[in-house]
């Protein structure tokens, strides 16, 4: 018989990683906290080296989520998704600012091919990066797939910004201690 549900869990950590009452007022404080995530993500072996945080117009989290790919054997399970899905049954709809704007979507690193169309469906206004999709590519053994060769200007012309390197050298040493680590799964 095939399976007729799908359940994705995040690790229980999650609810004490951070107050959900707290205003993320800047850039950095918010990915701080998506890079704070893939950390401790790393740290719990609980999955992959890759955090996301949603945040609302208030600046408070809206979703948080850490990359779950091989505790449940979907290669869905990616940091961003997992936002995405959360803050959509949170809010009941499938594009986020739709219900409230601006959406902002705070990456530990450069989304890869899969989230990248997903950052597009979600209904996200700002997206805030910390490591390059090149420094997950140096430091890691994955591969993030192809873009568009004018990959921001896209995501631009869709109403969606995007701010790059923010705290990349503490994203970067996220991936750097998993890739010294050999890669391993989680």
């Amino acid at each position: 018989m095939l399976r007729s549900e799908i359940h994705l869990t995040l690790p229980a950590w999650i609810h004490e990683a951070f107050d959900p009452d707290a205003v993320f007022a800047s850039d950095q404080d918010k990915v701080a906290l998506a890079i704070e995530l893939s950390r401790r993500n790393l740290q719990e072996r609980s999955g992959g080296p890759f955090g996301a945080v949603l945040f609302g117009p208030d600046h408070r989290v809206l979703a948080a989520a850490v990359n779950r790919v091989v505790p449940h054997a979907t290669s869905l399970a990616h940091a961003e998704n997992m936002a995405y899905m959360l803050a959509q049954q949170r809010l009941h709809t499938p594009r986020l600012n739709d219900v409230v704007s601006p959406v902002v979507l705070a990456a530990s690193s450069q989304p890869c091919c899969q989230c990248y169309g997903a950052t597009i469906w979600a209904g996200i206004d700002r997206l805030l990066i910390g490591a390059r999709s090149e420094d997950v590519v140096e430091l890691t053994e994955f591969d993030e797939g192809p873009l568009p060769a004018d990959w921001i200007g896209e995501l631009e012309r869709r109403g969606i910004t995007v701010h790059r390197d923010i705290l990349r050298e503490q994203a970067r040493a996220v991936l750097r201690r998993y890739g010294e680590a050999g890669g391993e799964r989680y």
